[in-house]
């Protein structure tokens, strides 16, 4: 059987946020969209980027629930934690190394991405997917994406010294097998705009 995979290429994005509204129309998001859109370089550019949970291989975030309220299916998604069990306390919204999940007090429970399991568990796209006009969330077998896209797909990211990987893919240039994702230290995260991640990227050099 055919695998397939979700794919992030940030270069496509031109910030349309259809993903986003889509998202929030899926019944068991309950009118939440699970899909933000990030501004790499706020200052000076008007880019975009999609970002939706990862799914990490070993989820930090179901690592420090307390409550064991996060499960990770056999195929590797990553779900919402259970209702019964989510106890508010935010420790996997602290955790998350890609910012993603999101502390309702509403309704007392941490909700995130989970990759329309309800469509992607029996073959179909998740909403994302299926509504982006540019194919910056794209999701179909690995192979067919590195055959038909310039760029590596990549699921490694390395945070410092931690290395995570994940079962949704970004596309990097040519050769790259990994994503560095630079540590600001801490005496120098106040020397650019605290909205300019590309800046502060910049300011470790």
């Amino acid at each position: 059987m055919t695998e397939y995979a979700m794919v992030l290429d940030y270069s496509r994005c031109i910030g349309c946020q259809a993903c986003v509204q889509a998202c929030g129309e899926c019944d068991t998001h309950r009118g939440r969209s699970m899909i933000h859109l990030e501004t790499i370089r706020r200052r000076d550019s008007v880019q975009t980027a999609p970002q939706v949970c990862m799914h990490c291989e070993n989820p930090v975030c179901a690592r420090v629930c307390p409550a064991d309220a996060i499960k990770k299916t056999p195929d590797g998604v990553v779900q919402s934690s259970l209702k019964p069990r989510c106890i508010g306390c935010s420790n996997c919204v602290m955790a998350c190394p890609f910012g993603v999940p999101k502390y309702f007090a509403e309704i007392d429970q941490m909700m995130k991405c989970d990759l329309c399991y309800d469509r992607t568990s029996v073959g179909r796209k998740p909403m994302c997917a299926t509504v982006c006009p540019s194919q910056a969330i794209t999701f179909a077998p690995i192979d067919e994406v590195q055959r038909s896209r310039h760029g590596t797909p990549v699921n490694q990211f390395r945070f410092g010294r931690e290395v995570v990987r994940t079962k949704v893919f970004v596309m990097v240039p040519e050769g790259s097998s990994a994503l560095d994702v630079g540590l600001v230290p801490l005496e120098r995260r106040h020397a650019a705009p605290p909205d300019d991640v590309a800046a502060l990227l910049e300011d470790m050099h």
